[in-house]
């Protein structure tokens, strides 16, 4: 089996968690955060439901440049409502799963990508690896904090890998 494939299946199980778990986020609340260091609720749900489009950096990059000089250059979408939340989840997802599905397993292997933080080098590694670190694992992260954010919000945590208090399966 190609390692996409394998990236594509582990992306598909991965969203159905993330579904769930935007499916459960409060309107009203994206300034809210549990603490003063803390990042608000409705800048990490954003973070989450685009993490997978993250892949189209990751393949069709060399690198990116998380804080560059003269600022930021990508702004994401602002939402209001859960469906315009879960709508740039979907969308996210559908550029991940293309992406994944033109690159070949020998630019994952043998090409690195590089992270950088104000022009200075935070990390290289191949493709493949920045997908499993910087996408996938952090993806699964950010979804963690964001079932804790949902517990202090009084709302329902969804089953993930196994059952929650909330759900049973």
């Amino acid at each position: 089996m190609k390692i996409t494939e394998l990236l594509l299946t582990e992306l598909d199980q991965e969203a159905v968690g993330i579904r769930k778990t935007l499916q459960n986020i409060p309107e009203g609340k994206n300034d809210w955060k549990p603490h003063e260091k803390s990042m608000p609720l409705g800048n990490l749900a954003t973070i989450v439901a685009n993490i997978p489009a993250w892949l189209d950096m990751v393949v069709n990059l060399d690198e990116i440049d998380i804080n560059p000089p003269g600022g930021p250059k990508f702004k994401p979408q602002p939402w209001k409502t859960r469906s315009e939340l879960l709508e740039q989840f979907e969308n996210s997802l559908k550029k991940g799963r293309e992406v994944l599905q033109k690159t070949t397993d020998d630019r994952l292997l043998n090409s690195k990508w590089r992270m950088l933080y104000a022009g200075k080098l935070m990390m290289e590694q191949t493709r493949y690896e920045a997908i499993r670190q910087g996408v996938l694992n952090h993806m699964a992260h950010h979804r963690g904090q964001l079932t804790v954010y949902l517990r202090l919000n009084q709302q329902k945590v969804p089953a993930i890998y196994g059952p929650s208090a909330d759900e049973g399966k």
